[in-house]
């Protein structure tokens, strides 16, 4: 990779009706690896498990120019207040198959066949790509170290989602 990484504006959503700052270790964790992969932290929230407050939140971050990824973490199982693909999928302009998909693969070595339970998201809205992680840390890390740090990489080869955000790039780079 003899070219440079490109940084990208990447803005970190926690769905939890629990959580605190104090208490995030999933959007911390998110944090920490994005910022050490040398991406910059635009903005990082917590916001209870209610379907229109999370899609309040990544709707405006999917309007904002200067956000060019959605992270989001919590609010994708199957208890009766887990919300967050409701929220989001429909501010999709295109959903992202594979990323729930190679998701779940990973996972499994980890939680076995709990993965199907999983209802991680991922897709492209206004030229911000947004994906929704499951609200365990361990999660968070594997769908950061297994795909999204390749992914939003803009040296990585063949493709990457980095460079369907990145203006001067246009699609591919």
């Amino acid at each position: 990779m003899s070219e440079p990484m490109i940084p990208l504006s990447v803005a970190v959503l926690t769905v939890s009706d629990t959580r605190t700052e104090e208490t995030d270790r999933s959007g911390q964790a998110l944090v920490e690896r994005l910022t050490a992969a040398g991406h910059r932290l635009a903005e990082k929230r917590i916001v209870p498990d209610d379907v229109y407050r999370i899609r309040a939140v990544v709707a405006a971050w999917i309007a904002d120019p200067a956000i060019q990824v959605v992270l989001t973490t919590g609010g994708t199982g199957f208890t009766g207040r887990d919300s967050t693909p409701e929220a989001v999928s429909v501010l999709l302009d295109k959903r992202i198959e594979g990323f729930g998909e190679l998701f779940r693969q990973l996972s499994w070595h980890e939680v076995g066949s709990s993965t199907v339970q999983s209802r991680c998201l991922g897709g492209l809205a206004n030229a911000t790509v947004v994906f929704c992680l499951p609200g365990s840390t361990g999660a968070c890390r594997t769908g950061w170290d297994g795909i999204l740090a390749e992914q939003l990489d803009s040296r990585h080869k063949p493709c990457n989602f980095a460079n369907l955000v990145i203006p001067e790039r246009g699609q591919h780079g």
